[in-house]
């Protein structure tokens, strides 16, 4: 048997900075083996344009939870492939509404039909300090992160006060009192974490994940053939964005094209490189298909010309 390959699973809730973690990550790797299996609940995938990287294995699984009974199979499939390509590290970062609850057994399944190829290394979750305590109130599925995680990297710790972060602190511990904790702001943090046994904070075991069929949530991708400016999508995207989890994609303005990131009320501009056919910006509502009306609707005052959702 060769050498195994390490595996670390990147959890946590939409918006806590897991993509851009991963691009960090990538980049102290750069020029090793590496492999990402990046999962979207969108069809199209936005982050995996983000994080390409040359010599880097990349394999997308979209359309839902990789921990879910829908994708749980094409999650295990990829995996397998990896384990076919000679690589050191793979890097599953699995969608922001994931409950990794039940990754245990999809390892077992793998290794019945592979062998023993991976070294699961841990499950490292991220978490927003802005917006945390609002999350863990109503959402299961941000426990559920923290529950099954062996390191909890709090992000974006800028943007909070002391006193806020003492009180985040105070909930990871009071979910998970055996997990790591690492500060950080923008995804960055020592790796010496790659050369610890983080395996020894497992205390739960595996059990259902709440991911299934029924309780999926509605994606939807707007894409828009012609010019926009920046000021109208901003306009548009504050008229739904109380409905939405999350808002992600790229989009041609006035300056070219922008990578769009939008978090609750706030919206991220980064220019980018990429080119492509039309504009897109892929929506996980909050109200399931009756945010339909509501986009056409913002979109008709804002911008006022075609545009497609599906």
């Amino acid at each position: 048997m060769g050498k195994k390959i390490k595996l670390y699973l990147l959890t946590g809730f939409l918006g806590s900075g897991k993509t851009t973690f991963l691009t960090e990550v990538l980049e102290h790797f750069k020029g090793e083996k590496v492999g990402v299996i990046m999962n979207e609940f969108g069809k199209v995938g936005i982050d995996g344009t983000i994080i390409k990287k040359e010599g880097m294995e990349l394999i997308e699984v979209n359309g839902g939870s990789i921990f879910c009974s829908c994708l749980k199979l094409s999650f295990a499939s990829a995996m397998m492939e990896m384990a076919d390509r000679k690589m050191d590290y793979l890097f599953v970062e699995s969608s922001g509404l994931a409950d990794p609850s039940n990754v245990g057994d999809i390892l077992d399944g793998v290794e019945s039909v592979k062998g023993d190829i991976y070294d699961y290394k841990a499950a490292i979750c991220l978490v927003d300090a802005s917006n945390f305590l609002d999350q863990i109130k109503d959402l299961e599925t941000v426990e559920r992160q923290l529950k099954h995680c062996h390191m909890v990297i709090v992000n974006k710790i800028d943007l909070v006060d002391d006193d806020t972060l003492s009180k985040v602190l105070e909930k990871i511990k009071e979910i998970n009192s055996r997990a790591d904790i690492e500060l950080a702001s923008f995804g960055k943090i020592s790796f010496d974490f790659l050369n610890k046994d983080l395996m020894k904070n497992q205390w739960v075991e595996n059990e259902d994940t709440l991911n299934n069929v029924d309780n999926k949530p509605k994606t939807l991708t707007l894409t828009y053939k012609g010019d926009i400016t920046k000021e109208q999508l901003s306009a548009f995207i504050d008229k739904i964005s109380d409905n939405a989890y999350r808002m992600k994609g790229f989009f041609k303005l006035e300056d070219g094209w922008n990578q769009v990131d939008v978090v609750n009320k706030k919206i991220d501009y980064k220019k980018s490189d990429v080119k492509e056919e039309a504009s897109q910006l892929v929506i996980i509502s909050k109200i399931g298909p009756n945010i339909i009306r509501p986009i056409f609707s913002a979109w008709e005052e804002t911008v006022g010309e075609e545009m497609k959702l599906r």
